[in-house]
């Protein structure tokens, strides 16, 4: 008899116990919502350091590699050693513009190409000739300089990443004198930085935290890591304003365009597989 009765509250007791008090379930929410946000945070941090990587192992090597070029040769990449222009492929200049040497005015004159490693990298402004202009590599061996190790043998001035979105891109480096600018000319030409170290395939991600890193401000037209065709007296779109040393402007485009994006500022398509719009940097050599 008092098994009989004690059955259906037994029963009752059982059907309790398979059920999630709300205290319960607001503790697995919590849980999940911490597991997200480390994931989040993780993926930031494994993305900042790979920003660091790049630029104490790559970019800041191939700065090294120039000045150690330049303290071996006495002269800067592809000058000449007999008549040194003191600029990246003054040998080539020389020989092609021979009427606008050192000592004249060099804002209306035309550049030399950049020194780059078989072929110019993506974006890049000013042109580079294979048999023509010197080979970054050839230049490096020839006097002994051993490079970042880069992509692989043989590709040095590269290196391979992942952008935001999970999506390879390469960053390469090339060499070029800038001409200084005189009022109105064109920027395309140079940013009146000298000696550069150009630097493509850049996310703005990227180019905002090496400019962070290396100036202290993410800004595109200020300190030695600024936007390709950016002088300082630049408005925020890149056109010149005509104030010299005005505030700075904003690194163009984002990471939320897709890489045949280039016109500068919004949003662009935000599709999770769109590779991500590349800038192109210079960084101000002291040589």
């Amino acid at each position: 008899m008092n098994s009989l009765l004690q059955q259906p509250r037994h029963r009752a007791r059982t059907l309790r116990q398979q059920g999630f008090t709300l205290v319960e379930l607001a503790i697995v929410l919590a849980v999940i919502g911490l597991i997200i946000g480390a994931v989040a945070i993780g993926k930031d941090v494994q993305r900042n350091a790979e920003y660091t990587k790049i630029k104490n192992k790559f970019i800041d090597q191939w700065e090294q590699a120039y000045n150690q070029y330049y303290q071996r040769t006495g002269v800067v990449l592809g000058d000449s050693q007999t008549a040194p222009q003191n600029m990246v492929n003054g040998a080539r200049f020389l020989a092609a513009d021979a009427a606008n040497r050192s000592g004249r005015d060099m804002t209306g004159v035309t550049p030399p190409n950049a020194i780059c490693r078989a072929a110019a990298g993506q974006g890049m402004p000013r042109g580079f000739t294979a048999g023509t202009d010197p080979d970054l590599r050839v230049l490096m061996n020839r006097v002994g300089i051993r490079m970042p190790p880069g992509r692989a043998e043989g590709f040095e001035d590269r290196y391979v990443y992942l952008d935001s979105n999970g999506n390879p891109q390469e960053v390469q480096v090339c060499f070029q004198w800038n001409r200084p600018l005189a009022n109105g000319s064109d920027n395309s030409l140079g940013d009146g930085a000298g000696n550069v170290m150009v630097i493509t395939g850049l996310t703005p991600d990227l180019a905002r935290s090496l400019d962070q890193m290396i100036d202290g401000k993410p800004d595109a037209r200020e300190g030695r890591f600024r936007q390709q065709g950016i002088a300082n007296n630049a408005d925020s779109a890149g056109g010149n304003s005509g104030t010299a040393n005005a505030p700075g402007s904003e690194w163009h485009a984002n990471n939320r365009q897709q890489i045949t994006a280039n016109a500068a500022g919004g949003d662009g398509r935000t599709f999770d597989e769109d590779q991500v719009a590349i800038v192109t940097a210079i960084y101000k050599m002291n040589q």
